[in-house]
Parts: structure tokens; C-alpha cells; sequence
């Protein structure tokens, strides 16, 4: 079996072994665990059924992630995206009249789109033409949409009729333990202990049923049916101009996110080629998009890359085969179902806040030099929670890129991707 593996994935080319490899994707599983929870709790808030949402998460990872390893060959692993989810529980959703079934079909959409574009060169020309500046405020105002949501989970930041938003009550058991579990992942961070999210997830969860918060609904069982959510597409649904915009949102985020998500890690784990390219990119994107049609047929949002893989990467991991062992991993997660259950919504908002602050780090690299620079993309970030919309940020950021560029007598900067975005955007806005 080593010797097959050896082969298969070109391990000592690599320069790893079956035992690193192994070692590498229980470490990114860890890593990530916390979404088997999180996704579910979030989704259910949108009128999914628990059990169902549950299940087609951990699927659409164990899938997705095989996929990435076995036709990539690369360590990466995917699950459903961290504020994609929030978009399609909080915005889509409602913008739906309340039917998850059409922000499913907008997903699948997107998901075909985005497969589409990965076997043609428009892909690439997408992802470079968008100004790297207008790259980090997207992730930075999907973090700060995830810290809004994530805030307002704990009871720390609540609604006041006169100033929108006011600080809550920090008297109350169950957000002094959000904050206690938001502490105990960031010290687990800081000394890099692997799984510190989903240490802290669990960590609040068991305190809330020591202290009769909440009821233990057991570990382990026979897994519950998908039937509520499998299939539940409502493609004619979804064919409206009003949707237009959401399949967009889904598409665009989904590209940024992965090949951000590819480039980072293979970065970090020198898998670039000497010309600082990403080897075997077309085969990782079409893992990728494929992971997002299978995710919306199984009932879950946007399965995407996540940056946590980087956790096996820093053990070691070099080749498919520790995105193969994550794959097994989720595999096996789908027997958690009652403990999935038992986390309640504070315990898991530790998880979105501390995955927000990551997330707005790009904002850092911003050019703040160049007020047609920073000036799009800190709207883009400061109006995605503000608005409750992350396709708002992203249409209100470009439209500003583009018109500051113009007023400053520099719109040759402007290349036809952005204005393209624009546009779209503003007819939208006027018709819609």
C-alpha cells in the first residue's frame, strides 16, 4: 500500500511520506472541524433542517476534498465557505422570499459558471484583472459581515432603536462563555496548538451542559437523513433578474476565495513553479467549482478552498494524499450528528468572530498611499456588514474604483473586468 501511495501521488518527489501525509490532514482536519457545527447551525436559521444540512456539509467537504487530492494532487482541502454561508442564510435567503431552495439553485448556478469558466482562459483573465486592492477589501468585509453575525450570536453587540447597534449585556452566562471561548482560541492560536476552534466550540459547548445551559444530546449515532435538503433546487426559481446579482456575488467570491485560498497555501508550502505560477491550476479549479454543484445538490452553500489548509502544509503536507486523509475524516464526521446538535449558537460565534480577524489581516497590505486605491476597497469592506450584503459591498467598491480612476484622469488603470463589474452592477441597482 505505501508503495502504490508512494506512486500515486508522488510522494518522494514531494518530499514527504505516507506517515507525514497522514499526520498533515489530521491536522488540517482539526483545523477546520469547527465547520461541521458552524455550517449547520447557521444554514438551520434560514429554515434548513439541522440533520440534513449537517450531513450534506460533511459530504460536500469529504467530496470536494477528495476531488482537490485526487485530481489536483494538491494538500488543499474544502468544506462549505465561512461567509459565503452567512450570505446565503442572512441575505439570499430572505431577498428569496424565504426560500432556500432558490438560493440553492443560485449556488448550483454559480457552481456550473464557475466550472465553465475553469476549462477557458477567461477564468485567469477574471482573477488578474481584478486590482489586488479591491481583492483584500472583499475578504476584509466578508470578515467584518462574519464579526457582524458572529457579534450578534454572542450577545455582545445587540440592536438599539436610536443608534442601530449598542453593546449588550456581559453579565449574561451565555455571552461571558462566547467570550470565554473567543479567549481560549486565541491563546490556543498564539501558541499553535492545532484545532483551536474546534477545541473552543467544544470547550463552551461542554460548559453550557455542566451548567444546565443546554441539553447533551449525545456524540455519535446513525447519521441523519439528507432527504430535506437533497435535490431541493428550485432552478426556475432562480431564473429572475432579481437573482442576477446573487449568482454573481457567489461566482466572483468563489473565485477570489480559491485562487487566494491556492496561492497562499502554495506559497507557504513551496509549491509554486519557478516562475512563481501555481502548477496544476486548472485541475484544482475544476475540483473546486465541482465541489460547489455537488455541495448545492447534497444542500449546503458554497463549498469553497479553505485557507486552514495550510495547517497540514506547516506539518508536512505536500501532496493529494493529505487532502485524501481530510476527505476520510469529514467521511467519518457524518456519525456526529447529535453532537453537532447539542452546540448551541454562542459556543460556535467564538468561531465566526475569531475566523473575521483573519480575515480583515489583508487590509494591512492595502496601498495607502493611493486614495483611488484604498479609498474602493475600504468601502467594499466597511459596507458589506454595514448594508448586510456582501454583493452590495463588491458593486458600490468597483463603481467607486472605477470613477475615482476616471476623475483623477487615470482611467486607462481601469481594465474592462472592473468596469464591466460596474456596470452590471449600476444597471442592477436602477432596474432591479
Amino acid at each position: 500500500m505505501n508503495s502504490w501511495l508512494e506512486h500515486r501521488f508522488g510522494l518522494e518527489a514531494a518530499g514527504s511520506n505516507v506517515r507525514t501525509e497522514f499526520l498533515a490532514g489530521f491536522a488540517t482536519f482539526l483545523a477546520m472541524a469547527y465547520i461541521m457545527f458552524v455550517n449547520p447551525a447557521i444554514l438551520s436559521q434560514a429554515g434548513m433542517d439541522f440533520g440534513a444540512t449537517f450531513v450534506a456539509t460533511c459530504l460536500a467537504a469529504a467530496i470536494g476534498t477528495a476531488l482537490m487530492g485526487l485530481a489536483a494532487n494538491y494538500p488543499v482541502a474544502l468544506a462549505p465557505g465561512m461567509g459565503l454561508n452567512a450570505y446565503f442564510a442572512f441575505v439570499v435567503v430572505p431577498a428569496a422570499g424565504g426560500s432556500w431552495q432558490i438560493a440553492l439553485a443560485c449556488v448550483f448556478i454559480s457552481g456550473v459558471l464557475f466550472f465553465l469558466l475553469s476549462v477557458t482562459p477567461f477564468r485567469e483573465w477574471l482573477i488578474n484583472s481584478i486590482p489586488l486592492n479591491l481583492k483584500y477589501g472583499i475578504s476584509a468585509g466578508i470578515g467584518l459581515f462574519l464579526a457582524i453575525i458572529g457579534l450578534r450570536a454572542a450577545g455582545i453587540v445587540v440592536d438599539h432603536p436610536a443608534t442601530l447597534v449598542t453593546l449588550g449585556d456581559l453579565k449574561s452566562t451565555t455571552t461571558l462563555l462566547a467570550c470565554l471561548g473567543l479567549l481560549l482560541i486565541v491563546a490556543l492560536y498564539i501558541h499553535r496548538v492545532p484545532g483551536a476552534i474546534i477545541i473552543g466550540v467544544l470547550t463552551v459547548t461542554a460548559l453550557a451542559v455542566w451548567l444546565g445551559l443546554q441539553e447533551f444530546k449525545g456524540v455519535a449515532s446513525i447519521p441523519p437523513s439528507i432527504g430535506p435538503t437533497l435535490l431541493q433546487l428550485d432552478v426556475a426559481g432562480s431564473l429572475q433578474l432579481a437573482f442576477v446579482t446573487i449568482i454573481f456575488t457567489f461566482l466572483l467570491v468563489d473565485l477570489l476565495d480559491t485562487a487566494g485560498t491556492l496561492i497562499a497555501v502554495s506559497e507557504h508550502g513551496n509549491l509554486l513553479d519557478e516562475h512563481g505560477r501555481l502548477q496544476r491550476l486548472r485541475p484544482a479549479l475544476l475540483a473546486d467549482s465541482s465541489a460547489t454543484v455537488i455541495g448545492a445538490l447534497l444542500g449546503t452553500s458554497t463549498t469553497t478552498s479553505y485557507i486552514e489548509s495550510a495547517a497540514g502544509i506547516q506539518e508536512g503536507g505536500r501532496t493529494g494524499l493529505t487532502a485524501v486523509v481530510v476527505a476520510v475524516l469529514f467521511l467519518l464526521g457524518i456519525f456526529l450528528a447529535p453532537l453537532a446538535e447539542t452546540v448551541p449558537g454562542y459556543a460556535t460565534a467564538p468561531a465566526l468572530i475569531f475566523v473575521a480577524i483573519l480575515m480583515t489581516s489583508g487590509l494591512a497590505k492595502l496601498s495607502w498611499g493611493d486614495p483611488t486605491d484604498y479609498i474602493p476597497a475600504m468601502l467594499t469592506a466597511i459596507l458589506m456588514p454595514l448594508t448586510y450584503s456582501i454583493a452590495t459591498g463588491i458593486g458600490i467598491g468597483f463603481v467607486a474604483y472605477t470613477l475615482l480612476k476616471a476623475l483623477s484622469g487615470r482611467f486607462a488603470e481601469v481594465n474592462m473586468a472592473v468596469a464591466l463589474i460596474a456596470l452590471l452592477y449600476v444597471v442592477k441597482t436602477v432596474f432591479a
